[in-house]
């Protein structure tokens, strides 16, 4: 995938240049932007990671729920929906995080993606009732630990799902096949029929 490829090089580069990850390589900070005008930091913020186990786990989810997205909305409605979310959740950090600390990672889009996956099955309807039951859990567990950890951004998580719950609402219009088709997996097949009775040879005799 183009995007985890985008985001290995943006963290190698952080790595092996001006001073490793702790240099300002194009952080989201609210001062920054609100006083210098360099909105571009909220596209830049989204391809950096602190540390290894930061891209490490982002990437891990981008690879399942970008996979999952790309088949549901296809490639370039996966795209606007990749971009709309790094646009919500890099805005919502802006305005509602800490106006002195800079923040950096892929996890605000990918809470897009989450969010886009819960406006799917909402519109698919008691089709999609299993495939909400699935993923709801997964949204209440996650912003659990967005709230539990101060060095997580909250703005981000939540501005992006929002984002992407929104987007999703409206980019998969025209790609139900897609979505029943995703939807379907979270059904658990039906039980076996029960066997017919063995005839015994009393039954045979009348």
């Amino acid at each position: 995938m183009l995007l985890i490829a985008a985001n290995v090089v943006a963290y190698v580069w952080q790595k092996t240049t001006n001073g490793g990850v702790e240099y300002d390589h194009g952080w989201l900070s609210p001062q920054l932007v609100l006083e210098h005008g360099q909105w571009w930091r909220i596209v830049t913020s989204a391809f950096l990671h602190g540390n290894d186990w930061h891209i490490i786990l982002n990437m891990i989810g981008l690879l399942w729920l970008g996979t999952v997205c790309e088949d549901v909305f296809g490639k370039a409605r996966f795209a606007a929906l990749y971009a709309i979310s790094i646009l919500g959740a890099g805005l919502s950090v802006v305005y509602f995080s800490e106006y002195t600390i800079p923040g950096l990672g892929a996890s605000g889009a990918i809470y897009g993606l989450i969010g886009a996956l819960v406006a799917v099955a909402l519109r698919l309807g008691a089709q999609g009732r299993a495939m909400l039951k699935s993923i709801v859990p997964v949204v209440i567990l996650n912003l659990g630990l967005t709230f539990a950890f101060p060095f997580i951004s909250a703005a981000a998580h939540v501005g992006g799902l929002i984002t992407g719950f929104l987007a999703g609402l409206v980019l998969v219009k025209g790609r139900r096949a897609f979505a029943e088709q995703y939807a379907a997996t979270f059904v658990p097949p039906p039980p076996p029929a029960p066997a017919a009775p063995a005839e015994t040879i009393e039954h045979s005799r009348e």
